[in-house]
């Protein structure tokens, strides 16, 4: 069974943030770049474009996280623990993020993109231009890379799809090239 069916299964075929029924898909948790149940929520449209940033935030559309933040799945409890820390500054969160527990290593998970950090101090990742880069994006190689620890030649012109971003260190961002997890400097890239 596929990762995308045992979700919808899982689910019941709605957004394990706030129940929508519509335009639902698999979203694969940051910093993880390996899709299986464990690491994945189904998520509706609204919720993809809100936790990517695409579109602003609606407070009261996330006040769904009341219910989805006990779920009995880790996954679910992460992305509505990052949520709750993004609105933080909106008053109710505060009151939900002091009921909510996390394992120390969901909460170790949960921390790694940064959300629960003011953005004085957060590390930001910039490419070669000077662009901004954010979990998920997609970037091209602008010179060839030859990947340590093997004989691997990274190509210049090769597209790394869905980067990680390093959350310790501005200067490193990983992705998958040829099939392959590496690390890449984010002077040698540029977003697509």
């Amino acid at each position: 069974m596929s990762v995308l069916q045992t979700l919808k299964e899982r689910s019941g075929d709605c957004c394990e943030l706030c129940k929508s029924t519509t335009e639902l898909s698999q979203y694969t948790i940051p910093p993880s770049l390996n899709e299986n149940v464990d690491n994945d929520v189904l998520i509706c449209k609204i919720c993809l474009d809100q936790i990517e940033e695409r579109t602003d935030m609606d407070a009261n559309h996330w006040r769904c996280l009341n219910d989805s933040m006990w779920s009995e799945h880790v996954a679910v409890q992460i992305m509505a623990w990052r949520m709750l820390q993004r609105l933080r500054n909106e008053g109710w969160p505060k009151d939900l993020l002091d009921m909510m527990y996390l394992s120390d290593e969901a909460l170790a998970l949960a921390r790694a993109t940064g959300e629960d950090k003011d953005e004085s101090e957060k590390v930001i990742h910039r490419d070669s231009n000077g662009v901004i880069l954010d979990n998920g994006d997609s970037v091209v190689l602008i010179k060839d890379l030859k990947v340590k620890g093997s004989s691997m030649v990274a190509k210049q012109g090769t597209a790394v799809r869905n980067i990680r971003l390093d959350r310790d260190n501005a200067q490193y961002i990983e992705g998958k090239v040829d099939g392959q997890h590496i690390v890449i400097v984010t002077d040698y890239v540029k977003k697509t």
